[in-house]
């Protein structure tokens, strides 16, 4: 083993092409870890690689993409492989049962919405096994110390290359099936992060609310996981404020529409903020398998004059989302981590999080509350709304405190448990 450690790391999505949080997620670490001098050969599925082109360089036995911001992930090597591998299908059309269902039905998604394995579609185990054989190939011919899998759609993989090259092995959990599906899991999902989780050598935990399920619904001894924080990055040039002139209060909920994420909550908590407070506007930023259920459930309330649903927003969109918000909204059911709070911050915006979620054991200087209690949803609502005292104060604190939840952090816990489990192998 040289010098500098080396790390074969898998990952299913990475900017600029994203569904959620685990892609930001990956950037930040990576990028943190490269300037601590750690080297990180990370192979990517990506559907078209000349979508790629200008972005960063990614070295490739399928083809060869050149060089973007490479400055930033100096000792960060791309690997790709052309697959359609995601994990969470449209929001207008998905596969149950083998036959191909329309989402536009308040009777349909009733009915259907909690049916187990609705979250994957039709060939995700096809994509997960050929990911897996391409990665082996690529394994065969990279120099590593040791292998770094996020989420179970990596772990046959991982698991296949730890057997085949006997470098230790750390997954890295960022979300489980109950989080994703509630007690309805898809019982193929289950097996591949169970088996992922009882291979590796150590596993790495976004939270300890993501470590509780992973020790009592996987049946892992709590020694062997290790809670490393997500973080935020601060490039210092996203302290926006209201823009002026702005007549209504915007509150804001962004992230994927489905059950995980309490979208129904939001929309519920809404009609109550509605019943006492008329100048106030409320947008869901996101898509889903619930959006169009969510659509009709606003109208079905009488405030769908009032609820604004912009579908998935990139970069710039993203900004501007934050730049109108008065109050981001996150009521998760189950978050393991969740970034979003953070980015809403940095953004200036005030936070209500729900209390089932992780980053609520690091964030102090946010309202929080059970993702159930729609009462108490809309009353601090209201608060913020009604009280400009209450969201200076939570953005000045909040703004201190996310100051100190960096990915440097992350990357140096990271690095320090690679360091005990090559001394170990």
């Amino acid at each position: 083993m040289s010098n500098t450690m080396k790390t074969l790391m898998l990952g299913w999505e990475f900017p600029p092409f994203i569904s959620g949080g685990l892609g930001t997620a990956c950037y930040g670490l990576t990028k943190a870890m490269s300037q601590l001098g750690m080297e990180i050969t990370f192979v990517l599925p990506i559907a078209d690689k000349s979508s790629y082109a200008g972005h960063l360089k990614m070295l490739n036995a399928e083809g060869h993409l050149q060089s973007g911001e490479q400055s930033k992930l100096k000792n960060v090597r791309f690997r790709t492989i052309l697959s359609g591998l995601r994990p969470y299908i449209p929001s207008e059309k998905f596969e149950i049962f083998g036959k191909k269902m329309e989402s536009n039905g308040a009777d349909f998604w009733q009915s259907n919405s909690s049916a187990s394995g609705q979250n994957y579609g039709r060939n995700i185990c096809q994509e997960v096994h050929h990911y897996a054989e391409k990665v082996v190939e690529i394994a065969s011919v990279e120099d590593f110390d040791i292998i770094h899998a996020h989420d179970w759609m990596t772990f046959p993989a991982a698991i296949a290359v730890a057997d085949i090259s006997q470098k230790p092995l750390v997954v890295h959990v960022h979300s489980t099936e109950f989080d994703r599906s509630g007690n309805n899991i898809n019982q193929m999902v289950y097996d591949i992060e169970r088996q992922g989780m009882h291979v590796a050598n150590k596993i790495i935990a976004v939270s300890n609310y993501t470590k509780n399920i992973i020790t009592s619904r996987y049946g892992v001894s709590p020694n062997k996981v290790e809670v490393v924080y997500n973080g935020v990055e601060d490039n210092g040039d996203t302290h926006s404020s209201i823009p002026a002139g702005k007549l209504d209060k915007i509150v804001l909920f962004l992230g994927r529409i489905t059950m995980q994420k309490g979208p129904e909550y939001f929309i519920a908590s809404a009609k109550k903020v509605l019943e006492k407070m008329n100048n106030v506007k409320f947008i869901m930023a996101g898509d889903g398998d619930m959006t169009h259920r969510m659509i009709d459930y606003a109208a079905h309330l009488g405030i769908g004059h009032k609820v604004f649903f912009t579908r998935f927003l990139r970069g710039a969109n993203v900004d501007r989302a934050y730049q109108m918000a008065d109050l981001f909204v996150m009521p998760s059911v189950s978050e393991p981590f969740g970034i979003a709070p953070l980015e809403a911050i940095k953004h200036n915006v005030p936070v209500l999080i729900s209390k089932q979620s992780g980053v609520s054991e690091i964030l102090h200087h946010a309202l929080k509350v059970d993702f159930w209690d729609i009462n108490q949803m809309a009353n601090k609502i209201i608060a913020v709304l009604k009280y400009p005292l209450l969201g200076k104060l939570l953005r000045e604190n909040g703004r201190c405190e996310t100051a100190k939840i960096r990915w440097e952090n992350s990357a140096a816990q990271i690095n320090n448990i690679y360091k005990q489990m090559l001394a170990c192998a």
